[in-house]
């Protein structure tokens, strides 16, 4: 069996204290050779379950598609995985750590806006919160100029503390969890938004990657709380790893997955509008928000960002924060630059960051929901980054009408190569070309839409430097946009 879409989880050998992960494009047939010498033991649930050894086989269907996410359940080895304690290379907290409030959001995607949800949420009854994320460190909404790095963000808190903050919301890559950051500093609430492939050049292993995010959860501290993803596959996984002298809120939008829920759902939403002015949410009468009748409007456009608000109001409320006074500081809430940002009104261009397969499928769809016109992409991928996942971008691709490859950060390798490898995974897409020159791309492209026309330019977001083996130069996305379109006009009077 192939797997186009999420991870398999499994075993080569079911008395093994350890579990093996295939991601999307990835062949299962030759780990089956291995144990049994023929591929017929995973073309069905109930022949991958033998072929694997696995205790419990968890199946996920996503809208309807053909079969796509597999989670085998080893004995005791997909819990051991998660359960390592990841060796701090960081020094011990300062003695004055547990003075700020902590709270920590980890996943694939979404963590910066969670983050930024959840430190408005908490500023509405503490004062200004301290939200350090992959884009900078703020202290309410005022930037603060620290270095990137562990000392860096140790100043930040500290200058937090002195100013009177209580509270602080960290976004987690799995970088610094895979290096014991949750074990080097008290988090008290730890939020997990999806997980789907990406960084595996940095894991070397989807099992590392997943472990990795698991540890924040498994060293969150009695009385502390997990907001998981109830429609997330690895969710269940990270269930079984908290300790038990931690609560657990469980939020997801349907939307995520076609089958049910993997666990109980808290916090969710009934219906989710997405339009040019935003995000419309109406929650879900839960016992959670029994008697709570009201509609959430966010300004950031796109149903994913209905998730991650969903997952910031569980956290707030697991903070003290009724969930009337965090709805009002989330809606309050700009959409984060390069986040499905808008430019113009017809052609709209659209800047994105979602740079990972699921990333951009999901970007792609909120566009062709909203598009009257043609939807069409720019983008690229990564150089010296997760190679594995060129091809599924280029699947991703598929939905819009052209599709135009171009560089991303190429770094040392060849951008035409990487052009090559996403090209393999559009297939045959009637409408493909490739301008390596990511400027003339995006002109290109906004040059040949039409007024009712989406074009989304994928993979950069805010970035302001293009990396290339010869060095980096300024390059911003909806810069080049802007410029595109005020081109457009300039010729339209003089047409």
């Amino acid at each position: 069996m192939r797997v186009d879409d999420g991870i398999v989880f499994g075993s080569d050998d079911a008395s093994a204290a350890c579990t093996s992960v295939a991601w999307p494009g990835q062949c299962c047939s030759e780990r089956c050779e291995k144990r049994e010498g023929k591929e017929a033991c995973f073309h069905d649930v109930s022949g991958l379950r033998r072929a694997s050894g696995a205790r419990r086989v968890h199946y996920h269907e996503r809208r309807g598609e053909r079969k796509r996410f597999i989670l085998l359940t080893n004995t005791y080895g997909t819990l051991q995985s998660l359960r390592y304690s990841a060796s701090s290379m960081l020094p011990p907290p300062p003695p004055w750590s547990h003075r700020l409030f902590t709270a920590g959001v980890t996943g694939t995607n979404g963590k910066t806006t969670t983050t930024s949800y959840l430190a408005s949420a908490l500023g509405c009854l503490h004062g200004p919160v301290l939200r350090i994320t992959t884009v900078g460190s703020f202290l309410g909404q005022e930037k603060i100029d620290v270095a990137d790095d562990y000392d860096g963000f140790v100043e930040a808190m500290k200058r937090a503390l002195d100013v009177g903050a209580k509270m602080a919301v960290l976004e987690c890559t799995s970088e610094a969890l895979a290096v014991g950051f949750a074990k080097a500093w008290p988090i008290s609430i730890g939020v997990f938004t999806n997980l789907t492939r990406d960084h595996l050049d940095s894991h070397g292993s989807a099992e590392h990657y997943l472990a990795s995010k698991a540890q924040l959860f498994v060293h969150l501290p009695p009385g502390g709380a997990a907001v998981l993803n109830a429609y997330d596959p690895a969710s269940a996984l990270l269930a079984e790893v908290i300790p038990k002298s931690v609560r657990t809120l469980r939020y997801g939008l349907s939307s995520r997955s076609s089958g049910p829920p993997v666990m109980d759902v808290d916090i969710a939403a009934e219906r989710v509008i997405v339009g040019w002015d935003g995000t419309r949410v109406k929650l879900w009468p839960s016992s959670r928000l029994a008697g709570f009748d009201r509609e959430m409007h966010l300004r950031a456009i796109g149903e994913v960002y209905a998730e991650n608000a969903l997952a910031a109001l569980a956290a707030a409320m697991e903070a003290g924060i009724s969930a009337n006074d965090a709805v009002d500081a989330i809606e309050k809430t700009p959409a984060i630059p390069g986040r499905f940002e808008v430019i113009g009104a017809g052609p709209r261009a659209v800047v994105d960051y979602g740079h990972s397969p699921d990333a951009l499928e999901r970007t792609l769809a909120t566009a062709r929901s909203l598009c009257a016109g043609r939807l069409i992409v720019v983008f690229g991928a990564g150089g010296e980054r997760d190679r594995g996942k060129r091809e599924a971008m280029g699947r991703a691709a598929r939905i819009a009408d052209r599709i135009v490859l171009t560089s991303d950060n190429p770094r040392r390798e060849d951008p035409a190569l990487i052009a090559a490898a996403i090209r393999r995974g559009v297939g045959d897409h009637p409408a493909v070309s490739v301008v390596l020159d990511r400027e003339k791309a995006i002109f290109d492209a906004l040059g040949g839409a039409d007024v009712d026309d989406v074009v989304v330019i994928a993979g950069r977001g805010p970035e302001t430097e293009q990396v290339f083996a010869s060095g980096a130069r300024r390059l911003v996305d909806a810069e080049v946009a802007r410029r595109a379109l005020g081109e457009l006009v300039r010729l339209d009077k003089h047409a």
